[in-house]
């Protein structure tokens, strides 16, 4: 008994660490593992050399609902999808799995991640409440982060299709360069896997 709770509280800690090393906040840490709170910051502090950050979690559906934003929520959710419907996975590893590959395909493409750990869990639980859900553009037929019932009955043109008219206008920063697509031709260095496009 003592040596599965042993085990069973590695595992935890081991958790605690790939979610922190992923960008993960306190608080949802501590929502998700048995560790307890002052453990947890403290394991914080010996992984990053900084105490936690404090202040509310994102709590708007607002933002993904951004240029730049929508993309790079779009191509995450669409992985975590693919994830629970195709790969089978619980909920949680399907979460750090989506993440780590939306991280992989951003440096694969020079590009940085726009999209935190902390939002793309966030924006899970707006979908899971039914606050956000995915809506298939009418013209490439892709499948994108939208408001919920919005655009039911109605056609969509997704951000790629019809970018704003000062998308990718930003400047550059000193680093990698940053996801930006022209408003002519609609072309974005972050693609969407040709699987996940295909989701229902």
């Amino acid at each position: 008994m003592t040596e599965k709770t042993v085990l069973g509280d590695i595992g935890h800690v081991k958790l605690a660490v790939d979610l922190f090393t992923l960008g993960a906040r306190l608080q949802f840490v501590e929502s998700v593992t048995s560790v307890s709170r002052e453990r947890l910051i403290k394991l914080y502090k010996e992984l990053k050399g900084v105490s936690p950050p404090k202040g509310l979690l994102p709590f708007s559906t607002d933002w993904h609902m951004t240029w730049q934003a929508n993309i790079h929520s779009s191509v995450f959710y669409n992985v975590y999808k693919f994830m629970l419907e195709q790969a089978g996975e619980d909920k949680l590893p399907a979460l750090i799995k989506a993440y780590r590959l939306y991280v992989e395909q951003c440096a694969g493409q020079d590009d940085i991640p726009v999209l935190d750990f902390t939002r793309a869990a966030t924006m899970v639980r707006f979908f899971d409440s039914g606050m956000l859900e995915l809506v298939p553009c009418t013209h490439c037929g892709g499948l994108f982060v939208a408001h919920a019932h919005e655009h039911r009955h109605t056609t969509f043109a997704c951000v790629l299709c019809r970018p704003p008219s000062r998308a990718g206008k930003t400047a550059k920063p000193a680093g990698p360069r940053k996801l930006r697509a022209s408003s002519a031709g609609s072309s974005v260095a972050l693609s969407f896997p040709e699987p996940l496009t295909a989701l229902h």
